[in-house]
């Protein structure tokens, strides 16, 4: 079982609910980046060391949500030249250094600017069909005949996923709504029962398409419920600020209601 937790008080809580679970009790802690983007690459390498960048997906959620149900974006929609550039590069060297032949899967963040590798699996990964679908090209097929004794073309070599003339996103499928009283809130433990595509040359068109695709109603939404944690406070504001002009009726926890209430006197204290 996996959980982020924020303080010593949220690791006894962890603690005192799962002691049963605890294998020898023994917990394995990692240091969690917060607020850092996540981003899949998937990297086709055949024997003679030559690769190619299937496709750099990066996640909508920010790192921390299992990558089966953060939503992901096919090409990059806020990663500067040379993060991708740095990714491509870091992605090529690893495949060469493991001496992978076929698929392998990178999953990395990002965080002011810095770049970290999470996982590196030399193997194919559930991201495979998804970019396989939403490009054209069967690689699969591809890695198969790598693993075979076959050469990537020079075309391949030179593919450029990141400069796709259109937006692919992949949102996953829940069903939250067959199984009552299921935690709803995304982690690091999977959840997603399934996954749809939204494909436009337009960002926002192409994730609206996904979200629909998912089961979201969204053509009649008048009213928006908005609840988050203290640490997370400060980022909501401009959000709920946008969704209220637009027509949108806010409802709120009381925490998140006195926050507001308090940002919106300040800002026209200063307006004045």
């Amino acid at each position: 079982m996996m959980e982020k937790m924020n303080s010593s008080e949220d690791v006894q809580n962890y603690i005192d609910q799962n002691y049963w679970a605890l294998e020898n009790n023994v917990i394995l802690i990692d240091e969690f980046l917060k607020d850092a983007k996540e981003v899949d690459v998937d990297v086709l390498r055949d024997n003679s060391g030559n690769c190619m960048i299937a496709g750099i997906m990066e996640h909508i959620e920010e790192a921390g949500v299992h990558s089966g149900d953060s939503a992901c974006c096919i090409p990059p929609f806020s990663l500067s030249n040379e993060i991708i550039n740095s990714i491509k590069s870091f992605s090529k060297s690893l495949a060469n250094e493991l001496g992978t032949v076929g698929l392998m899967n990178v999953q990395y963040a990002i965080k002011d600017n810095e770049i970290y590798i999470l996982e590196a699996n030399p193997r194919a990964s559930r991201t495979i069909p998804f970019l396989a679908k939403a490009i054209g090209i069967p690689f699969i097929k591809i890695a198969a005949e790598l693993i075979a004794g076959k050469s990537l073309s020079k075309d391949f070599i030179n593919f450029k996923p990141e400069s796709l003339p259109y937006f692919a996103m992949k949102e996953a499928v829940f069903v939250f709504n067959k199984f009552p009283n299921t935690d709803v809130i995304l982690g690091p433990e999977m959840k997603s029962t399934g996954e749809v595509m939204g494909i436009d040359e337009d960002f926002n068109m192409a994730y609206l398409k996904s979200q629909i695709g998912s089961g979201h109603k969204l053509y009649d939404l008048k009213n928006i419920f908005v609840s988050v944690k203290d640490e997370d406070k400060d980022e909501i504001f401009e959000v709920v600020n946008s969704l209220s002009d637009n027509g949108y009726n806010i409802y709120t926890t009381r925490g998140t209601h006195e926050f507001l209430s308090k940002k919106v006197f300040l800002l026209i204290w200063l307006i004045k």
